[in-house]
């Protein structure tokens, strides 16, 4: 290329580069100074709502009379404890298990399908009658 069409496509890029600066404006800065006031007001709010959340004094000062063990016992009785209605016991007392000659065996249940899968068998063999039949008759035999 000549240093005359080298020097055209130059000051042509130069220019569609300064046009493109143009149309595209920087960010607004959405950034508002905050004095100190405002910045603890804010941070104190933070420390309030956490505080909103932690163990009232009261409980903290009733834990403290009782014994280890029996804040403990509490504590993991009630992490344990069922949370939907459906699961709560009858009685507020766990039911004692029967006593037994081996304790801990449990008799195994013998291994058997689910109930109703005989209903979907049924249905598979009416629906591949159904499909033979069907492809038979498509077929003219």
């Amino acid at each position: 290329m000549s240093d005359n069409i080298k020097t055209a496509v130059a000051e042509e890029v130069a220019r569609q580069l300064a046009e493109l600066k143009a149309k595209e404006a920087p960010p607004k800065s959405t950034f508002v100074p905050m004095s100190d006031e405002e910045w603890h007001d804010k941070w104190h709010q933070v420390a309030e709502k956490r505080m909103a959340m932690a163990t009232p004094p009261e409980v903290v000062r009733d834990l403290a009379v009782l014994d280890d063990r029996l804040v403990k016992e509490i504590a993991l009785r009630d992490a344990r404890a069922p949370t939907s209605p459906g699961m709560i016991p009858d009685s507020g007392r766990a039911r004692q298990p029967l006593p037994s000659s081996t304790p801990g065996y449990v008799d195994p249940r013998p291994l058997r399908p689910p109930d109703g899968t005989n209903w979907v068998d049924a249905i598979a063999i009416a629906d591949d009658a159904r499909q033979r039949a069907e492809l038979k008759r498509k077929l003219g035999g």
